[in-house]
């Protein structure tokens, strides 16, 4: 209704306005179930040329059930489907195995609402059975419209403007006709106050020509004579009560008749002005919309299914990715974790199971590619939006669910990528300090089996990727505290499917933890992650870091045994993670084995030498544990959240 008011009140002052500045009020139909439509074009054409049909569909998301398994909640459906039906429409194609991976159908609906839960199996893919069900049950279905009415008689055809023309039409003429039936009744008011304001003005000589007449007709006929009245006024004055002839009845007399001189002065400048009756309009439309409008119910949405994206409905975002050792991801708002001082003891920030812990925690746009690298070599790519979005405790939901990743593979690289990156290689760094860049185009088009991104070595695995510029230069750190910095540029790029060279080389028992690559001088950033990094963090097992500057680690030349990176001691352990520091970088999160998470500024850590131990960022709530993974939320990040 507000929509419609909102229209209606532009086109008394926009008269000459077409469908598309009325469409800018109404959005399109709205329906009692709820409920979204798809395609502003199919409506602008229904509201154009009175005729066509809209796809509507009802709100199911997917969501974690409390075994951990994915689970289908269907809480709005299109107007007019049923909802039995379209239940025992589901329960029908499952018998029928037209939609496989379905282990539980339940209608929770009462009377805070309606919920149909459709429990899946572990091995379902949510995403795709949410589509069979829009295109095997009513739960998307396509609504026709024919705006047909009756004008003056004749059935005709109308568009939106027509029918809002319409409606304003008989408007003016139901406020004309009640405008002069007021006027009407205001008048004959008039004239029997003018009668008593006579009489009062007169009173003793009307009393005593009533009381000289020989009954009431004869003195109706008197007063008529002797006063010039009507025999309206006449009668009103023989009706008139005593109890009228007293001052403040007078008084009453009086003021009412100013009062109905007044109104019928109006009533004569409104029918006079029609400007003045489409103002009416407006005031009283005002008025139903305060007392009876309220919010939409049927979202819109301006692609239709046949070109919808799903990135169009999802709002630009920084989110951050949470992945445990056992392939359990989601995604979740930085506002989930608060800030604290350096040393303290944090929150729960995931609820694993006993013998998982956290693998990686990163930042990503909900826009954004994600791209998952595993163990063996193969990519894997989705949008961040297709994560499923959970509370600080939630689990997540399974990897293998979302990618087709083999019983053996483990994934261990998940990278946010952006269509504006400025990105042009990717650089991949296996277990053993393999090293290989290759262009990020021969990742763009990824089967659901995957890809290949690099061929490996017996007994290596792949550890890290990063996006370069072809021009940057590359640190990586060992577990053992070993680093190595040199150019980008001493590694050739190769096809997709090929091996790599060596990067640092490393003692038996060690391994690289850490990739980083940063801009060299003449290296050109554009966009929010090729920004030019001035420190490097170490993060230790033990719950110890510190900030290097990057200018602290020499240039060398690749596959070499590099210099120390931290020094490693009992007390501060084995490195477990190192991460380039730019200036937007405001605040770190830390996550330990046990899920334990702590959230501080990055000023509160020092900037130290490149052999230094550092200082004590987190303490452990749980003895022997130790630090998991490391990730910075940027200060774009922190004010969104």
């Amino acid at each position: 209704m507000s929509e419609i008011v909102d229209a209606i009140s532009y086109l008394i002052d926009h008269p000459e306005a077409e469908v598309g500045d009325l469409m800018e009020f109404v959005k399109g139909p709205d329906f009692p179930t709820y409920g979204s439509i798809y395609d502003v074009k199919a409506i602008q054409e229904i509201y154009t040329t009175g005729r066509g049909k809209i796809i509507v569909r009802g709100k199911a998301e997917i969501e974690e059930g409390k075994s951990g398994k994915s689970q289908i909640v269907i809480t709005e459906i299109p107007y007019q489907v049923n909802k039995a039906e379209m239940v025992a429409r589901i329960a029908d194609l499952v018998h029928q195995k037209k939609i496989d991976g379905i282990s539980d159908l339940r209608d929770e609906s009462d009377r805070t609402g309606m919920r149909v839960v459709i429990e899946l199996k572990r091995d379902a893919k949510p995403k795709s059975l949410l589509n069979n069900l829009y295109k095997h049950t009513a739960l998307q279905t396509s609504f026709p419209a024919n705006f047909v009415a009756l004008v003056d008689g004749t059935p005709q055809t109308l568009s939106l403007k027509q029918i809002l023309a319409e409606y304003i039409r008989h408007r003016q003429t139901v406020i004309t006709r009640r405008t002069q039936y007021d006027l009407k009744v205001a008048r004959a008011r008039a004239h029997i106050l003018e009668g008593l304001v006579i009489a009062l003005d007169h009173l003793d000589a009307v009393i005593k020509t009533i009381r000289e007449s020989k009954d009431s007709d004869v003195a109706k006929q008197n007063l008529m004579d002797r006063f010039k009245l009507s025999e309206l006024q006449a009668v009103a004055i023989l009706d008139m009560q005593l109890r009228r002839l007293a001052a403040l009845e007078r008084k009453k007399i009086e003021d009412e008749y100013k009062t109905v001189k007044q109104l019928i002065a109006e009533l004569e400048d409104l029918l006079a002005h029609p400007t003045k009756i489409l103002s009416v309009i407006k005031k009283e439309l005002a008025e139903l919309e305060e007392k009876f409008g309220d919010d939409r119910r049927t979202k819109v949405y301006k692609q239709g299914i046949g070109d919808f994206s799903e990135e169009d409905l999802i709002p630009s975002e920084d989110t951050v990715v949470t992945i445990t050792a056992t392939g359990y991801i989601k995604r979740q708002s930085p506002s989930a974790f608060r800030a604290q001082h350096r040393g303290g003891k944090g929150v729960t920030g995931m609820t694993t199971k006993d013998e998982d812990e956290i693998a990686q925690i990163l930042t990503a746009n909900t826009h954004d590619s994600i791209y998952f690298f595993t163990n063996k070599g193969r990519v894997f790519r989705i949008k961040t939006y297709d994560l499923p979005e959970g509370s600080r405790q939630a689990k997540g939901q399974a990897v293998v669910n979302l990618i087709n990743i083999e019983q053996d593979e483990k994934l261990e690289t998940v990278l946010p990528l952006g269509k504006n990156d400025g990105a042009k290689f990717l650089l991949m760094v296996t277990n053993h300090g393999t090293i290989k860049k290759t262009k990020i185009s021969e990742f763009e088009s990824i089967r659901q089996s995957g890809k290949i991104a690099i061929k490996l070595d017996k007994g290596d695995s792949l550890k890290w990727v990063t996006p370069t510029t072809g021009s940057d230069h590359v640190l990586l750190v060992s577990y053992e505290g070993k680093s190595i910095r040199f150019k980008e540029e001493d590694v050739r790029f190769t096809a997709r499917d090929t091996m790599g060279v060596r990067g640092i080389e490393l003692k038996s028992g060690d391994y690289v933890v850490g990739m980083e690559v940063f801009p060299s001088t003449k290296s050109a950033p554009t966009d929010r992650r090729r920004k030019v990094f001035s420190d490097v963090l170490i993060v230790m097992e033990h719950g110890l870091g510190k900030r290097t500057g990057v200018k602290e680690w020499p240039l060398q030349k690749r596959g070499g045994q590099g210099v120390k990176a931290a020094e490693i001691t009992p007390k501060t352990g084995k490195i477990v993670s190192c991460i380039s520091i730019d200036e937007t970088v405001e605040q770190i999160i830390l996550t330990a084995k046990s899920a334990q998470v702590i959230k501080l500024p990055l000023r509160n850590i020092p900037r130290l030498g490149r052999a230094t131990q550092g200082v004590i960022l987190m303490r452990f709530a749980k003895k022997g544990d130790s630090v998991a993974s490391v990730t910075c939320l940027e200060k774009e990040t922190e004010s969104s959240s």
